[in-house]
């Protein structure tokens, strides 16, 4: 009786400590990268929204102590992966793109950055990935932030300017 006893008062703290940390873990304030989201309806009659968590600097360098590496797909971000979402059917960077929710991944090569909207949104990182899901993939150039952002940001403008800031990197791409 003694041993029933005891494993289940065991299973109920194990249980309680799960408990715990699932909430921790749902609890995104608590979070070293805090969660942002920028949303905006644009001069075409779009609403875009950016869903991220913002990474710090903290004085390493980009590219090789923190992410984006080259040559690496990154999830823009921190945490769950970057999602953007868009209530029309837009055009990026002249390319169409149907209304919905996309997971809204980079790729670095040197100062060439292709930004990549994957069908598959709602994933941890980038971790399960697939070029197969991409739903668009438009090429741009990084240009040097000035002044340099210490926590990653995302900007819209009502003309659908998006804006990316990371580091002494920013990354600009057009929504119409």
């Amino acid at each position: 009786m003694k041993k029933l006893f005891t494993m289940a008062l065991l299973a109920s703290g194990l249980m309680t400590t799960m408990q715990v940390n699932a909430q921790n873990e749902a609890d995104k304030s608590k979070r070293a990268s805090l969660p942002a989201t920028v949303t905006q309806k644009i001069n075409s009659g779009a609403t875009i929204s950016i869903d991220y968590s913002q990474p710090l600097v903290k004085g390493r360098t980009i590219g090789k102590d923190v992410e984006p590496m080259d040559g690496k797909v990154w999830r823009t971000g921190a945490n769950e992966a970057t999602v953007f979402a868009t209530d029309k059917n837009i055009t990026i960077d002249g390319k169409k793109l149907p209304a919905g929710k996309y997971g809204l991944f980079t790729l670095f090569n040197g100062n060439d950055v292709t930004i990549i909207f994957n069908k598959t949104w709602s994933q941890w990182g980038a971790f399960k990935y697939k070029e197969s899901d991409d739903a668009l993939r438009v090429k741009t150039k990084y240009t040097e932030a000035n002044p340099p952002s210490e926590k990653m940001t995302f900007t819209i403008s009502p003309k659908g300017v998006v804006n990316l800031l990371w580091g002494n990197r920013k990354v600009e791409f057009k929504v119409h």
